[in-house]
């Protein structure tokens, strides 16, 4: 694993995964981004917003990643993206071979803000537990709270529209 993020390089790319989640939104899909970063803690390899139930932003970028880069490079990555990933994407990320993952709120606190909607059915597996049952040590870090507030509006405003 190389070097870890800064907090200021952290809370860009989170924000940029925040950027992503606006994007989805303006395409009619869920508030959820993605962003792939480079072992430099600096290059943007990959974005991606959700799509829909089954393609969210952090499963089909970890996927497109696996078939663009060698798990050698991957390892050294770091996805970032201001909502917890899900138990699929977390199971997608490491099966891509993405060394660390980011998150800025919980996916408890997303829970918290849809309630029991229809269209965003969370689960109650957390990130952290998928990662805690692999093989491999992905690196976790998360929540971030200085991101959150932000996160958290952007969640509440779009999912009180629905």
């Amino acid at each position: 694993m190389s070097s870890a993020p800064s907090p200021e390089q952290i809370l860009k790319h989170l924000r940029r995964s925040n950027d992503v989640a606006r994007r989805a939104m303006s395409l009619g899909h869920h508030p959820f981004g993605a962003v792939l970063v480079g072992p430099d803690h600096e290059t943007v390899l990959l974005e991606q917003c959700n799509i829909d139930t089954v393609n969210h932003a952090e499963s089909t970028l970890a996927r497109v990643a696996a078939t663009n880069y060698t798990p050698e490079f991957l390892w050294g990555c770091t996805l970032y993206t201001a909502v917890e990933p899900c138990c699929m994407c977390a199971g997608t990320a490491y099966w891509a071979n993405i060394g660390r993952v980011v998150f800025g709120m919980t996916e408890e606190q997303l829970l918290a803000e849809t309630g029991d909607h229809g269209e965003n059915p969370t689960m109650s597996v957390s990130s952290r537990y998928v990662f805690e049952h692999g093989q491999k040590p992905v690196e976790l870090i998360g929540p971030v709270p200085e991101i959150a507030a932000e996160t958290v509006e952007m969640q509440r405003a779009f999912w009180a529209t629905r």
